[in-house]
């Protein structure tokens, strides 16, 4: 039996769904943006103890109160969906950044897995920026 070009497996309609791809975008920016969130949250939590893991590293503690105001910020503004592209890109670089400065002691199993994620993490920012935040956003809902 021959099948014809037209002739495919078609998804469910449910998957197709415009509201499906419309709750799945939103998810998908909250869940990249929740380890950003709770990261920045942390921070304030652990002030001392940050500031000194930052020091070590070779970066300045005073940069600390900016790092948090780009974490959380950045956060908020990727879940609602604001000025996702611009926010995306500075944190894709934020990402990267943060993994060639305190992840690139490979020889720790570890800091490898971590300077990946934080790659990875760069990565899907990527994607906001190629795409935009999707209809369930402030910067579609600002664009009318």
């Amino acid at each position: 039996m021959s099948t014809s070009p037209s002739t495919s497996i078609a998804e469910p309609a449910s998957v197709n769904s415009s509201a499906f791809l419309k709750g799945t975008e939103l998810a998908g920016r909250i869940l990249l943006a929740a380890l950003f969130l709770l990261s920045g949250l942390g921070k304030i939590g652990s002030y001392s103890a940050t500031a000194a893991y930052m020091s070590s590293a070779g970066v300045s503690a005073a940069l600390l109160p900016l790092v948090i105001a780009t974490e959380v910020g950045g956060a908020i503004s990727i879940i609602v969906g604001w000025k996702t592209r611009i926010t995306a890109f500075l944190l894709a670089g934020f990402a990267a950044q943060t993994a060639v400065t305190f992840h690139t002691n490979f020889a720790d199993q570890i800091q490898m897995v971590m300077f990946l994620k934080n790659v990875s993490i760069a990565g899907a920012f990527l994607l906001l920026v190629a795409n935009g935040a999707g209809p369930l956003s402030l910067d579609r809902r600002l664009a009318r």
